[in-house]
């Protein structure tokens, strides 16, 4: 009896990717760029934060200030830009050398898929030089 070698043949027509491959790289794409688009607004919010920061530090540079005279000069500014991840209150605001530093440590969560959420570390340090 003799066996035949089936090595250096292709195995047939097989080409491109079956049904069901390009559902599940459908599948994996369509929820990247679902967690991608629950992102944005915390994303965008974070910016907004930023921007507070930096508007209060550049307002108060220069000029002899306090803690309290910051912090209320960033309650106005989180009324104006509508910020709910973290309010004035939980910005830590210290003493470092001729000035202050303003750090916004902050996590904000966003909902993905049933009880599945999104979770984003924000972090920004702002120095007032007096």
């Amino acid at each position: 009896m003799q066996v035949r070698r089936l090595e250096g043949r292709p195995l047939g027509r097989q080409r491109g990717a079956t049904f069901i491959g390009m559902l599940v790289i459908f599948a994996i794409v369509g929820l990247g760029l679902y967690a991608g688009i629950r992102l944005t607004p915390i994303y965008f919010e974070y910016l907004e934060v930023v921007r507070a920061l930096e508007q209060t530090a550049k307002e108060h540079a220069n000029n002899a200030t306090s803690p309290q005279a910051l912090r209320t000069s960033l309650e106005r500014r989180w009324t104006i830009e509508d910020i709910k991840s973290v309010q004035p209150k939980d910005i830590e605001i210290r003493r470092a050398g001729a000035g202050y530093t303003m750090r916004a440590y902050y996590r904000a969560e966003a909902p993905f898929i049933g009880n599945i959420s999104l979770v984003a570390d924000f972090d920004k340090v702002v120095d007032v030089r007096l």
